[in-house]
């Protein structure tokens, strides 16, 4: 969020334009004059958008006659930044349908295939936060609290009422309206595998019960 509020100003979003449109490594004064603003507000806003994680900050080569310290110079940041609300995962939908693709074979559906990748995926995170918290034979209470919360982290936004435990939101959304086979059947295999990785299939099972809005998905104890 303050990585895209830094861009909420006109100096910054030009600066920031400059850099990610140059081919190489900017320099203050470079970009103070494609800016049209002085090499002091340059680079005091271009240091924001380092600290904002946008940008990255180097050294240049030094150039000219005069012996001193080499220029500061930007360039983008690698890492992507987004913002979406509610909680979009379309990278998590794409990683399972690619792998999927690729790990399919003739005699296999690519719904299955999408299926089996997604409560792959599941499986590996829970196992993950299984090791991390070592917690034993877990009982139906715990179970949905561990699992609630890994969904929460995903963006399913799980809502408890009584002993289910609704999913709000559905990170693979619109898709999921364009194709509900498909992606309500991979969502149900991606909680079922975070179950299977917590050691927590025999106290929770998930649950296909659309909704409008919502996940298909919810939490039941057995």
């Amino acid at each position: 969020m303050a990585a895209i509020a830094a861009l909420d100003d006109d100096v910054r979003g030009a600066l920031y334009a400059c850099v990610r449109g140059a081919d190489e490594p900017v320099t203050r004064e470079s970009a103070a004059q494609a800016v049209g603003i002085s090499r002091k507000l340059a680079a005091f806003h271009l240091d924001k958008l380092v600290d904002a994680g946008l940008l990255e900050a180097g050294t240049g080569p030094r150039t000219g006659p005069r012996v001193g310290r080499a220029p500061k110079v930007y360039s983008p940041a690698r890492e992507t930044v987004a913002v979406c609300v509610p909680p979009r995962d379309l990278g998590l939908l794409a990683r399972v349908l690619l792998d999927a693709l690729v790990s399919r074979s003739t005699a296999e559906s690519g719904t299955a295939a999408a299926a089996r990748v997604a409560a792959e995926h599941g499986r590996q995170r829970g196992a993950d936060e299984r090791d991390r918290l070592r917690p034993g034979r877990l009982g139906t209470e715990r179970a949905v609290t561990i699992t609630s919360r890994l969904l929460a982290e995903q963006g399913f936004e799980p809502h408890r009422a009584a002993e289910t435990v609704r999913l709000r939101n559905c990170p693979f959304h619109p898709l999921a309206a364009e194709h509900p086979d498909v992606v309500c059947g991979l969502n149900r295999a991606f909680v079922q595998g975070l179950l299977t990785g917590l050691q927590a299939e025999h106290a929770v099972e998930p649950v296909l019960a659309p909704r409008p809005g919502e996940c298909c998905v919810e939490l039941r104890p057995r």
